[in-house]
């Protein structure tokens, strides 16, 4: 799950962008109803999705939720080493690291530094400015089943996938 909504994530797919467009964006889609559009804006939503997750990328173990309020500090098993950072809460699964980048700049809490640390380990290919949108918009997408209020941020996202 994804907070309280049912994630899938089987059968396994080889396929990034078919993963992506059919077990994120088009779950998500079904569960608000399309987000407000009809069946040919959907069509297109999805497909530009897809050409836009071309880039194939190594299937990486990600957190899936990643958010400022997902991560804390605990003391270190041994005693010795004082506090030390975690993550909880994850929605795990084998995608995008990208993914997990992306979710960060949803609502905060991580500073430059995060960014500037995870650059100098492993740099985020060309393009991953333009799929930050796409990986957003499935939490945001949640965030309407969940809590509803989010559908104008989800069509504004939308939009701007549709632009790009």
């Amino acid at each position: 799950t994804i907070g309280a909504t049912p994630q899938p994530n089987l059968p396994w797919m080889d396929n990034w962008a078919d993963f992506w467009e059919e077990k994120r964006l088009n779950h998500m889609l079904k569960l608000t109803g399309n987000a407000g559009y009809n069946d040919e804006d959907v069509r297109k939503l999805r497909q530009k999705t897809r050409e836009l997750l071309n880039h194939n990328p190594a299937p990486s173990l990600i957190h899936g939720d990643l958010w400022g309020g997902n991560k804390g500090f605990a003391k270190s098993p041994d005693g010795e080493r004082g506090m030390v950072p975690v993550i909880f809460d994850p929605a795990t699964y084998y995608g995008d690291r990208e993914a997990d980048v992306a979710m960060t700049y949803v609502f905060g809490g991580f500073g430059a530094e995060f960014y500037r640390g995870y650059e100098s380990e492993w740099p985020l290919p060309p393009g991953h400015e333009e799929r930050r949108t796409v990986y957003n918009l499935y939490h945001i997408l949640n965030h309407e089943v969940l809590f509803g209020g989010y559908l104008g941020q989800a069509r504004g996202m939308i939009s701007k996938i549709m632009k790009s």
